[in-house]
């Protein structure tokens, strides 16, 4: 047999985009941002790629079809803030998109409105660099 021995991962992550997702969103970037999984243009044209790995709804609350898009849109955001692609003062603009978008697709707003509550007011942490998972090597 024949294989490498190494295999190289990151902790943390339960969904996985299968198809590209198309969003506009306000202009937040002075010029284009490029990742393997990302793309964001400087009129807001947010694409993220398929293969894209998030963990959906963090927190006390569980993960429902109204949250799954939010929960991406917020994800990307904050990572591309943690990665220095994004100013961190967009850290509240993500915080409502989050909120917005989760009522679009069906959400309470009561529930939303909690939700947007608790990212302006214990996300910050995700927004650091050093919450970005570190890439880990087996065995």
């Amino acid at each position: 047999m024949t294989r490498d021995r190494a295999l190289y991962y990151r902790r943390g992550y339960k969904y996985q985009t299968t198809q590209d997702y198309h969003i506009r969103i306000a202009g937040i970037v002075d010029k284009p941002v490029m990742t393997q999984f990302v793309t964001l243009d400087t009129v807001g044209h947010l694409i993220i790629r398929a293969g894209y790995a998030w963990d959906g709804a963090s927190g006390p609350t569980w993960d429902s079809r109204n949250s799954m898009i939010g929960s991406l849109v917020h994800d990307v955001l904050y990572q591309l803030i943690r990665l220095g692609l994004i100013n961190p003062r967009y850290k509240e603009y993500a915080d409502q998109l989050l909120c917005d978008i989760c009522v679009e697709d069906g959400m309470f707003s009561i529930r939303a409105s909690f939700w947007r509550w608790a990212v302006l007011n214990f996300g910050a942490g995700s927004c650091r660099p050093s919450a970005e998972p570190n890439e880990e090597v087996a065995p």
